[in-house]
């Protein structure tokens, strides 16, 4: 094979895999509580028989951006949002424990917990359930406050506490249902530190401007990348041509 051709097949594709996180950060633009993943090209050694100089540049993750988002105030009893690092741990659909930003709670018809894709919200002994419950309150600690049925409407009660995390970033890893997990498998400890503010929603952290140059410039590194193929291509055509002649 040209070389020349295998380079930029090689670019091609890596720009390609490049674009799909750009592509992702944008479709997750307006997602609460969504962290903008960042992506770069590494340079990684050619495995197999040549010089050890032999190097590919490589589209790699390497991780999230981790500053806040804007803050939005919604009114909404149900809703928070984690005011500087923090995680919500919730219940996965494998039954793991994962964590989210997104402060988007849901109350089900059995009174049950959830965020807004339906997994349960952890507390310090598992799943929350705030049965027939109203006048429902969230306070900074993650301490959920309310009204049983059938009491007075002063007699407020503690009914649980949002499962709150800090865990180190590098100890974490995204999995492919959304969510963050620890990579060890194992579940992080409630760190007291982390407050949520009731009553708002935190946006995501995509700076869509930034991530729309960053197409336009990776679309234009595509489009070299193909004019070097069909250069390869079309000199491959004239050197056929010329044996052809002799």
């Amino acid at each position: 094979m040209d070389r020349s051709l295998y380079l930029a097949m090689t670019g091609a594709t890596q720009i390609m895999r490049a674009q799909e996180a750009v592509s992702n950060n944008l479709a997750n633009a307006s997602t609460v509580g969504f962290k903008s993943e960042l992506s770069a090209f590494r340079s990684l050694p050619v495995q197999g028989g040549g010089l050890v100089t032999r190097v590919n540049a490589v589209a790699v993750g390497i991780g999230q951006d981790p500053s806040q988002g804007s803050m939005t105030s919604t009114g909404r009893p149900l809703d928070v949002a984690l005011n500087g690092p923090g995680w919500i741990a919730v219940q996965a659909p494998d039954g793991s424990e994962g964590y989210t930003r997104a402060g988007e709670l849901q109350l089900t018809a059995d009174g049950q917990l959830t965020d807004a894709k339906g997994n349960p919200v952890m507390g310090a002994s598992g799943p929350i359930s705030l049965g027939d419950s109203q006048d429902i309150r969230i306070g900074e600690d993650g301490t959920i406050s309310a009204v049983s049925a059938g009491s007075a409407p002063n007699t407020v009660a503690a009914l649980g506490q949002l499962k709150l995390v800090n865990p180190d970033p590098s100890q974490m890893a995204e999995g492919s249902d959304g969510l963050m997990h620890m990579s060890n498998g194992g579940q992080a400890d409630v760190d007291p530190n982390v407050r949520v503010t009731g009553g708002a929603l935190e946006a995501s952290n995509v700076n869509a401007s930034a991530e729309l140059v960053k197409m336009i410039a990776l679309s234009r590194q595509y489009d070299m990348q193909i004019k070097s193929i069909k250069g390869a291509e079309d000199n491959a055509a004239a050197a056929t041509k010329l044996l052809q002649s002799n």
